[in-house]
């Protein structure tokens, strides 16, 4: 489970989403076996739409994030709620690529060309579907496009995942900067060289771990946001709103399965009910198998 802190600054030009998710990626990491390129591509997706997620008015509302390229990872999906619950898969978790010219894991490479997509489920009939081509595969670079482009939103992204060496993740966060309606011009001024002159998120969250040795996952967050912020104007200085939970989940169970399942026709079914006899189902988010022999079928297939 993670932190998520929510702050707007004393003027009210902006409001900042930011958390520290290691243990969030960590549990993916473990869950899908996941090389350190593709353990650091999904925790980026992850923890991005798990802010997105917690930006939902309500707790029930439900937001898929989509990134879809001609690069060997082909696939990287997360879905989050309203409520902090977070979900995701990669295509091809034994992704691996050299790395790029400055040492860091070529999560963009990975991607290559190809397409993000973002649906939002709000409870009403049609849900909202906003796509554009993917602009870096770097997956910050690509979410503070869609904000631009889709919402017409001012944001900011910053995405990171450090990998340590027995693969295992050290450190992940994410952090969301959104411009409010009546922002003060000066505001963006020092957000653009604040962020001109930002360190890798990885690294201030690990300084922050340092600093506060024995302090909560609050104390932490406030840490990182001091040093991310400490040096803007005094009135651009955000101040903590709230800290609500983030934290991997997913809600596959037998039911859902089983509803798969009477989806793909009488004729389909039938036919695994005679040659197969049994059917196992896994759920690509969390890897969990659900075994159906031949009376579950046939009573599903009766039900049809």
């Amino acid at each position: 489970m993670s932190k998520v802190l929510t702050a707007m600054d004393k003027s009210g030009s902006y409001r900042v989403y930011l958390t520290v998710s290691t243990d969030m990626t960590e549990e993916a990491r473990q869950i899908h076996h996941t090389t350190p390129l593709a353990t650091a591509a999904l925790g980026r997706v992850l923890t991005g739409a798990g802010l997105m997620g917690l930006m939902l008015k309500n707790e029930r509302d439900r937001l898929t994030v989509q990134f879809k390229g001609d690069g060997p990872a082909r696939e990287i999906l997360a879905t989050a709620y309203g409520d902090g619950r977070v979900k995701g898969y990669i295509s091809n978790p034994n992704l691996e690529l050299p790395l790029k010219a400055d040492g860091h894991l070529d999560v963009g490479g990975a991607l290559g060309i190809g397409q993000l997509t973002v649906i939002k489920d709000l409870g009403l009939k049609e849900p909202y579907i906003g796509k554009i081509s993917l602009v870096s595969g770097e997956i910050a670079d690509d979410l503070t496009a869609y904000y631009y482009i889709s919402e017409q939103q001012n944001s900011s992204v910053a995405l990171g995942v450090k990998i340590a060496r027995d693969c295992s993740v050290l450190c992940s966060g994410g952090m969301i900067i959104q411009m409010l309606p009546d922002a003060e011009e000066e505001s963006v001024d020092a957000l653009e060289a604040m962020l001109a002159e930002l360190e890798p998120l990885t690294t201030i969250i690990e300084r922050a771990f340092l600093r506060s040795a024995g302090k909560s996952e609050e104390g932490v967050l406030q840490e990182v946001l001091d040093d991310i912020f400490g040096n803007m104007p005094e009135k651009f200085v955000p101040e903590v709103l709230e800290f609500r939970q983030m934290q991997w989940q997913c809600d596959c169970s037998e039911d859902r399965l089983t509803q798969a399942l009477a989806t793909i026709g009488k004729k389909e079914l039938r036919e695994i009910i005679d040659e197969d006899g049994q059917a196992e189902l896994t759920c690509q988010f969390c890897e969990k198998r659900y075994f159906f022999d031949k009376e579950h079928l046939e009573s599903i297939y009766d039900e049809l």
